[in-house]
C-alpha cells in the first residue's frame, strides 16, 4: 500500500524540505536548524523549527511535524497520494504507474467531488443566463453586477424543480452517491433532492482554479436566507477564502477582508481586485494564515452594525497575534461596501480606504468615542485605556503617540511614559508569574496525562520516545539496540515506528521519516516528529541511546516484578541487585 521505494528515495533526493517551506514562509538560521512564523498557527514568536539534516521540521508551539509529504498535506489540504504527486511534479518526476499497489481511494474521490462541483457550476451559470433564468439575471442586474462580472465569477441559478441538478448531473454520468459527496444532492423519505433550489448560486473556487462549494441565496426575504455547501472531503469552510483566487493575482500589496459574497464581487467589479471574503463562518486562525501567506497588510472592512462591529473586534484581536500590518477603514454612507458603492460609486469609497486608520489609531478612535475628554476624569479614564494599547508596541511606536497625546490632552508628556513604564513592568511581573506557572503547570499536567493513558512510568515513555527519536536523527544509534525488538517497546506509536524502522534496516533501506508518512496518522506523525526534533539537539546520539536502553530495562524490569503475584525472598534480593548494579 505504498509508493515504489526507489520512487519516494527519488523524490526525497530531489525535495530540498529548506526550499520547500521556504515558499510558504520566510526562514532564518539558527544555528544548524532554522526558524520562521508557523504556517499552522498564529504566532508572533517563531517557534516553528526546520531540521535540514533530518529533512523534517517541528512546531514547538501547536506541535505541528512531519516531513515534506506531511507539510504539503496540511499546508495545501491534500491526502497523501495528492501531496506526493505535487512534489513529484514540483521535482520533474512523473508518478508510477496504476498497477503499483498505491491506495489512492481517498485521491480519486477527491477528484471525482471536484469533476461533479465543475458540472454543477457550468449547469448552475448556463440556466442563470438562458431565459429560464430570467428572475435571477434581473435579481443581479438590480444590485449592478454586469454580465461580464457573471461570468468571471461563474455566478449561477439553481431552478425551482427539486432534481433539476440531479437528473443534470446523472445525464453526465455522475453516480448519486458523488452527488452527496459534493454537498448537492441531500435525502429524505421520499428519496433524493437538489441541494439548492430557487436560488442564485455562488461557486466558492479555490486558489488552484478548483469548484469546491457553493453559497445558495434566495431572491426574496424569505428563510434560510443563505444555505452553504456543508463541509466535504474537499472543503472545510474555515480554510478557505472566497475570491482568493482572483486576489492572489491582484498587484496590490494588501489583501481586502469582508464579510460577504456580494461585498467582494462589488469591489472587484469597482476594480479592487484585492478583496476577499470569509466562507458563511466568523474568522477562523487558519484564514488568517491563508491572508499572511499572501499578503503583509490586510485592511478590515466589516459591516457598520453591532454584528460586524463585534466580528472586527474578534478579527482585530486574531490579527494581533501575528506580524500583518492592519488598517481599518471608517465607512460612512452604507453599512457595506456594496451598498457604498452602489449608492455613491468607486471613488467615494476608494477614498474611505485611503484614509483607512492603522489598528492602533482605530483603537484609540473607539476609546475617544467611550469617554468626554473636555472633562478632566474623562481624560484621565481615557489615558488609562490607551496606556494598555500603547504597551504593545514597540518604542518608537509609543514615542509618536505619547508625543500625540500629550499635546492634544494638554499632559506633560513624561508623565505619560511614566505612567506607561510603570504599568509595563507590572504587566511584565505578572506574565513572567503566569508564564512560569502555566510551565510547571503543563509539565506535571502533561506527565500525569501520559501516565494516565497509558498507564506506564512517565521515565519509561520518555526513554523510549527519545530513543525512536534517535534512530531516525542519527540512523547509525541503530548499532546499540543489540536485538531489541519492536515488541519491547510500550506505547503503540514507539512500537510501531521502531518495528518501521528495524524491518527497513534489515532490508537495507534507510529510514527517513517519509518511510512513515503513509503509515502513521497525521497526530502519530507530529508526535513523531516531535521526538526527532529533541533528539536532533543531542550532541553524543550513542551514549544518549545507551542511556535510554538503559533505562527502559530498568524501568520494564520493575513493571515485570510488580505484576508478579508471588515473589519468593531470592527473586525480591536479585531484583533489587540487579537493579543496584544497572544504576551503577
Amino acid at each position: 500500500m505504498a509508493f515504489p521505494e526507489q520512487f519516494l528515495t527519488e523524490l526525497m533526493l530531489k525535495t530540498d524540505i529548506e526550499d520547500l517551506i521556504s515558499s510558504y514562509v520566510t526562514l532564518r538560521k539558527r544555528g544548524n536548524t532554522l526558524v520562521g512564523l508557523c504556517p499552522f498557527h498564529n504566532e508572533k514568536t517563531p517557534s516553528f523549527t526546520v531540521y535540514p539534516q533530518t529533512q523534517s521540521f517541528y512546531c514547538f508551539g501547536c506541535g505541528a511535524g512531519g516531513d515534506a509529504v506531511t507539510f504539503i498535506k496540511s499546508i495545501e489540504n491534500l491526502d497523501y497520494v495528492d501531496a506526493v504527486g505535487l512534489l513529484a511534479q514540483r521535482a520533474g518526476m512523473s508518478m508510477p504507474r496504476e498497477d503499483y499497489h498505491v491506495d489512492n481511494s481517498l485521491s480519486k474521490k477527491r477528484r471525482r467531488i471536484l469533476e461533479t462541483n465543475r458540472e454543477a457550476a457550468r449547469f448552475y451559470h448556463s440556466y442563470l443566463m438562458s431565459g429560464e433564468g430570467k428572475e435571477a439575471l434581473e435579481y443581479y442586474h438590480n444590485r449592478k453586477i454586469t454580465d461580464r462580472t457573471i461570468t468571471k465569477f461563474g455566478l449561477g441559478y439553481a431552478p425551482k424543480e427539486w432534481d433539476s441538478l440531479l437528473k443534470h448531473l446523472k445525464s453526465k454520468g455522475f453516480s448519486i452517491s458523488e452527488m452527496v459527496d459534493a454537498g448537492l444532492v441531500k435525502q429524505n423519505s421520499k428519496g433524493y433532492y437538489d441541494m439548492f433550489i430557487n436560488r442564485v448560486m455562488t461557486p466558492i473556487i479555490d486558489v488552484k482554479g478548483n469548484v469546491i462549494a457553493f453559497g445558495g441565496r434566495v431572491l426574496d426575504d424569505s428563510k434560510p436566507k443563505y444555505i452553504n455547501t456543508g463541509e466535504t472531503l474537499v472543503y472545510k469552510k474555515t480554510n478557505e477564502l472566497f475570491g482568493l483566487n482572483f486576489a492572489k493575482e491582484s498587484k496590490e500589496n494588501s489583501l481586502i477582508l469582508c464579510e460577504g459574497y456580494m461585498d467582494v464581487i462589488a469591489m472587484h467589479q469597482a476594480g479592487f481586485d484585492n478583496a476577499v471574503a470569509g466562507c458563511g463562518t466568523a474568522l477562523t486562525p487558519e484564514q488568517i494564515k491563508l491572508i499572511s501567506r499572501y499578503s503583509d497588510e490586510v485592511i478590515l472592512i466589516y459591516d457598520s452594525d453591532e454584528a460586524g462591529q463585534k466580528a472586527l473586534s474578534k478579527a482585530l484581536r486574531l490579527f494581533k497575534n501575528t506580524t500583518m500590518k492592519i488598517k481599518v477603514p471608517v465607512l460612512s454612507g452604507g453599512k457595506d461596501p456594496d451598498e457604498i458603492i452602489r449608492t455613491y460609486g468607486r471613488d467615494k469609497f476608494k477614498g474611505m480606504l485611503d484614509g483607512a486608520a492603522n489598528d492602533t489609531d482605530f483603537a484609540i478612535l473607539k476609546l475617544r468615542e467611550k469617554y468626554n475628554l473636555s472633562t478632566t476624569q474623562g481624560k484621565i479614564d481615557f489615558l488609562n485605556d490607551v496606556i494598555k494599547i500603547l504597551a504593545d508596541l514597540s518604542p518608537i511606536e509609543q514615542d509618536i503617540y505619547t508625543s500625540r497625546l500629550a499635546e492634544e490632552l494638554g499632559v506633560d508628556k513624561q508623565n505619560i511614559k511614566l505612567q506607561l513604564s510603570n504599568y509595563e513592568k507590572s504587566n511584565n511581573r505578572t506574565q513572567k508569574r503566569k508564564e512560569y506557572t502555566k510551565a510547571v503547570s503543563d509539565s506535571v499536567r502533561n506527565n500525569i496525562r501520559i501516565e494516565y493513558d497509558t498507564g506506564l512510568p512517565i521515565k519509561l515513555v520518555k526513554a523510549e520516545e527519545s530513543l525512536t527519536g534517535l534512530l531516525i536523527a542519527f540512523p547509525e544509534c541503530i548499532k546499540c539496540m543489540n536485538g531489541i525488538i519492536a515488541e519491547d517497546f510500550s506505547t503503540p506509536v514507539v512500537k510501531q515506528a521502531v518495528k518501521i524502522i528495524l524491518d527497513r534496516n534489515e532490508q537495507g533501506l534507510d529510514f527517513g521519516l517519509y518511510s512513515f508518512a503513509d503509515k502513521l496518522s497525521e497526530s502519530e506523525m507530529n508526535k513523531l516528529s516531535e521526538m526527532v526534533a529533541k533528539a536532533s539537539l543531542n550532541q553524543n546520539p550513542t551514549a544518549e541511546c545507551k542511556d535510554c536502553i538503559s533505562v527502559i530495562k530498568n524501568e520494564k524490569s520493575k513493571l515485570n516484578f510488580s505484576k508478579k503475584e508471588e515473589v519468593s525472598d531470592e527473586e525480591f534480593r536479585n531484583f533489587f541487585k540487579n537493579n543496584k548494579q544497572s544504576k551503577s
